[in-house]
């Protein structure tokens, strides 16, 4: 087991997120931020392996409007080395690594245009694990989509996009999440029946909607989309109900006993989980520990 934080280090000064205003976008500006954000991924890269944090989901915005058609620049070949440099000390440091698009990527929208902006920004996603020479098992993570008054409908306007519009180098990284409201466990096992993707669990969107699945038999079928060689083992995303917040809302701190639960009820299974918790790595270092003393961290 390896565990990780999306995204955001709040212990260091620095983001790999800086963007602009498209108003303001030049060759410039883009180059200078993309050098700024990759700078501090290292830094927060070099963090995670110094704290055994293992498993680390990308920032969908260390190139701005890299997917948007005002930006014509070939960042990919300006900045190659730089990122064949993060993936060759990712791989070296046996890091786990993902991205999850924004909600703007819906595969099943009945919009063309939606689709067409889904897949461009699922193409530059896809293209930066590719240039840090990551294999299949770093993923691309994205939800089911709406379900547009006739979910059965949707779920197949997904497929259909999946095998006819997608890039190969974008399916062998692609994985479908179940959500809190409307795409359960269940709904992203038909779409892996009608696809191959393998399923992200998340345990809390699973609490807030599911079929009657028991906690630990839900991971099991998660995990059985999963081939080892292509994929690796389990990526879920783990958090927990905010007391006193609407449904649905992340808790912003651990809680040391739930999560102590939720390792002792799925003891023997194999997964990474990434932490969406609001305080990023300082619940993961709490996370860790707790995992260690269980026995259940990765040597």
């Amino acid at each position: 087991m390896k565990i990780g934080y999306p995204c955001i280090n709040q212990t260091l000064d620095c983001s790999s997120s800086r963007t602009f205003r498209l108003a303001s976008y030049s060759e410039e500006r883009l180059i200078d931020t993309v050098a700024q954000n990759l700078a501090c991924l290292r830094r927060i890269l070099e963090y995670n392996v110094q704290h055994g944090l293992l498993f680390f989901r990308l920032t969908s915005d260390l190139v701005p409007f890299a997917s948007h058609a005002v930006n014509t620049y070939n960042w990919q070949e300006h900045f190659k080395m730089t990122f064949q440099r993060l993936g060759d000390y990712i791989k070296r440091n046996n890091l786990r690594i993902s991205m999850h698009p924004d909600q703007f990527v819906v595969l099943n929208s009945p919009n063309e245009q939606t689709v067409k902006n889904s897949i461009a920004e699922l193409v530059y996603q896809g293209t930066v694990l590719d240039l840090m020479g990551l294999d299949t098992t770093a993923k691309l993570q994205i939800h089911g989509g709406g379900a547009y008054g006739d979910k059965p409908a949707a779920m197949e306007r997904f497929a259909q996009v999946y095998h006819t519009m997608l890039p190969d180098a974008v399916k062998a990284r692609l994985c479908v999440e179940n959500d809190d409201r409307t795409y359960t466990l269940q709904d992203c096992l038909q779409l892996h029946q009608l696809t191959g993707v393998p399923i992200i669990f998340d345990n809390f969107h699973h609490e807030c909607v599911n079929n009657g699945e028991p906690m630990r038999e839900a991971v099991q079928m998660a995990a059985s989309t999963w081939q080892a060689g292509r994929d690796g083992i389990l990526m879920m995303d783990y958090s927990s109900q905010a007391p006193n917040e609407r449904k649905g809302k992340h808790v912003q701190s651990i809680q040391e006993q739930l999560f102590h639960d939720f390792l002792a009820e799925t003891e023997g299974l194999d997964m990474d989980i990434m932490l969406e918790i609001k305080d990023k790595e300082e619940s993961a270092l709490k996370a860790v520990q707790l995992a260690g003393a269980m026995g259940r961290l990765a040597l």
